[in-house]
């Protein structure tokens, strides 16, 4: 009956902190700690990606498959938002990151949420 009742208030506590779960936008300097030297990991226009922010700026984005692509990365610090040129783009591209309940997101105003998560260091390799 203890082991029950137990049971039932984890229960309840985990719905109720999973109900009480807000996304925060991240801050620059969130971002910037999040990303730099490390590899984020997701599904773009349906195939998968990795993407490593090298701390000089430089960003390496491989897609399954595919051919990688060396393009550019910074955080606009009066944004708040992530910023990537690639080859051949005029201009910088922003996306605000959000946090979820522990999962990261690519949001713009373009697109919806996209989820993704982050590994340590440079991780490109599909396995």
């Amino acid at each position: 009956m203890i082991a029950r009742r137990w049971v039932l208030a984890s229960l309840f506590a985990a719905l109720a902190s999973t109900a009480s779960a807000q996304s925060v936008k991240l801050e620059g300097h969130e971002i910037d700690a999040l990303l730099k030297g490390n590899t984020a990991i997701g599904r773009w226009d349906g195939a998968n990606y990795r993407q490593y922010f090298d701390a000089d700026g430089s960003t390496i984005y491989a897609q399954e498959g595919a051919r990688s692509t060396l393009g550019q990365w910074r955080v606009d610090a009066d944004r708040q938002e992530y910023q990537s040129i690639w080859p051949n783009d005029a201009e910088w591209e922003g996306w605000f990151v959000m946090e979820w309940a522990g999962d990261f997101y690519w949001v713009s105003k373009s697109t919806p949420p996209t989820p993704f998560e982050v590994v340590e260091g440079q991780q490109l390799l599909f396995e």
